[in-house]
This record gives structure tokens, sequence and C-alpha cells, in this order.
């Protein structure tokens, strides 16, 4: 690969560009489907482009007592760890643009990195709302996180590689093996309703108590650049759900292949708008309780159910 093409892939395809455009897709696909369940008409399609473009034109705001150079590079470290674990994960093939033994640790390390910085962007806003909602977000890391990558490393252990597109390699091989990880889709799912900050885990920015939590005072493009960084790593998230747990239809035709891993992403947006859909937020204590006595339980029990099987095989 020259470097023209490695820069092309990066920043336009499947890189940057692809990442946003999806993200922003994939915000209104989620709007919509909300709506549509909760029998409202929802946005148009263009909305949550017309609402990042509004927010580039608008004036960018420091508060008088925050610590400048964190509030102002927060949003950019979101959206760069969020771009940067795009690059590892296979999309509609066998194999990510970058991959490499070990890149499945790396990308968890990566999709940790956005709360990091809403939890420093809220705490350095000198707000009471943005501090609150910044201690909610990087409090709730300690109870979604343990069962979200102890579910996502369950088909590893099975695999016998920490290589996404090992996984990935392995489970095509052997197709009648990703069944096994149902549990872990399952536990994977709800989880990342709380890293994504949805209901009933949007504890942080609890709109009826806090305003907006981590991002009640950015405005402008800091906070266009924060709200792609959430959209861009919905997309993320889903599709390194597909990759590790639906990796079928992976040895299809350029385009069909893009074609399926979009319907992939499309489903596991409608499943979380669904989930999200049927319950009413927590607090944070029942969130810590739930993580930690149902979702971390069911998550070891795949470990376990794997270490059975390759046993077995």
């Amino acid at each position: 690969m020259t470097a023209g093409t490695a820069v092309l892939h990066i920043l336009v395809f499947p890189g940057f560009l692809f990442l946003a455009v999806l993200g922003l897709a994939g915000e209104f696909v989620d709007r919509k489907l909300y709506a549509r369940f909760q029998n409202r008409v929802g946005p148009p399609w263009f909305q949550p482009l017309a609402d990042f473009v509004k927010l580039l034109g608008k004036e960018n705001v420091v508060p008088e007592e925050a610590d400048r150079p964190i509030f102002k590079l927060a949003p950019v470290f979101a959206l760069a760890a969020v771009l940067a674990a795009f690059l590892y994960i296979p999309l509609w093939g066998p194999k990510s643009l970058l991959p490499f033994d070990g890149d499945l640790i790396v990308v968890l390390y990566l999709l940790l990195i956005p709360t990091v910085t809403f939890f420093l962007g809220g705490w350095t806003s000198s707000s009471v709302f943005a501090t609150l909602g910044a201690l909610r977000a990087i409090t709730q890391v300690f109870a979604y996180e343990i069962p979200l990558f102890v579910a996502l490393l369950a088909p590893a252990l099975l695999a016998n590689t920490w290589s996404i597109s090992g996984i990935v390699h392995y489970y095509s091989a052997h197709p009648a093996l990703w069944p096994v990880n149902l549990i872990g889709l399952c536990v994977a799912m709800v989880t990342l309703l709380g890293k994504l900050e949805r209901v009933p885990f949007d504890i942080p920015e609890a709109e009826t108590e806090i305003v907006a939590g981590s991002f009640t005072e950015y405005s402008g493009r800091r906070l266009a650049f924060f709200r792609l960084a959430v959209d861009c790593e919905a997309i993320v998230a889903v599709s390194l759900v597909a990759a590790i747990f639906l990796p079928f239809g992976l040895g299809l035709a350029p385009w069909a292949g893009v074609l399926l891993y979009l319907a992939k992403v499309l489903f596991l947006l409608a499943v979380l708008a669904l989930l999200r859909t049927l319950f009413a937020r927590l607090r944070i204590d029942q969130m810590i309780a739930f993580c930690w006595k149902v979702m971390a339980p069911i998550a070891f029990l795949q470990i376990l159910i794997n270490l059975v099987v390759r046993e077995l095989i």
C-alpha cells in the first residue's frame, strides 16, 4: 500500500469521511426509529447534518474558569480515538484496513478514550451540571466496561486469537460455532446502551436533571465535534459487535459485502433503538447494581461456555 493510498483510505474510504457520513445517517435511523416506536413522526433525513452544520457556524464559548487547553482538545481526541478504532475493524471482508495480532485490545482501549474525554471536558468546564455529568459518566465506566469487555473477549478465547480479523476468519471457517456466542451478543447489546449513554443508561446526560451533562458548557464546533464523535462511536461499536458476533457473508463480492455490512449495522441500530424505547432511565446505583449483579455473571457464563466448547472441539 502506497502512502497516497493509505491517506485516501484513512481520510475518505473506509476512513473519516465514510465514518462521518455513516455516523450522521446512523443518528437519523436511531432517532427516526425511536420516534416511530413511540408513535411520533421523528426528524427528517437531513436533520443530523443540519444540526452539525448549524453548530459549526455558532460561536465557540469557553467558560472563564475552565481549563482551556483540555476543554478545547477533548472533542478532538474523542473523534480521533473513534476514527482510529474504526480502522482496525473488518467491515465487509475478513480483514480490516490495518490488522495485527492484538488489535481487539487496542480497539477496546480506543473506545474507552471518548468517555474519558467526556469526563475531562465536563470536569474542566467549572460548571455544576457539567461536573455532575462528568462524574456520572466516569462512574458508569466501572459498571458496563467489565461485562462488555468480557462479552467481546469470549469469542476470542474460542478462536484462540486477540485479532479481530483472526476472530472473523475463524468463525467464517467454522460457521457452526458462532451461535455459541449468542449470550455474549445479548450482553454486548445491553451494555452498549451504557457505553453510548442511551436510555435506560443515559444518566450522565439526563436532560431533565442536569441539562446536557458533560456537554453543558460546550457550544459551536466543539459541541459539533463531540456530537459527531458520539454518532461515530455508535457506528464503530455496532461494527465491532457485527464483526465478532455476526461473521457471515464475508466472502461476497465487495459491493454485496458493503450492502450486507450496512444491513448488519442497520439491524443492530434498530435493536438499540428498540431497547431504549422499552425502558425508563435508571438511577446510577441501579445501573451499577444491574451491570455487576446481572450482566457480569452472564458475561462470565459466556466465557465458561466458550472454554468448555474449546476443550471439546
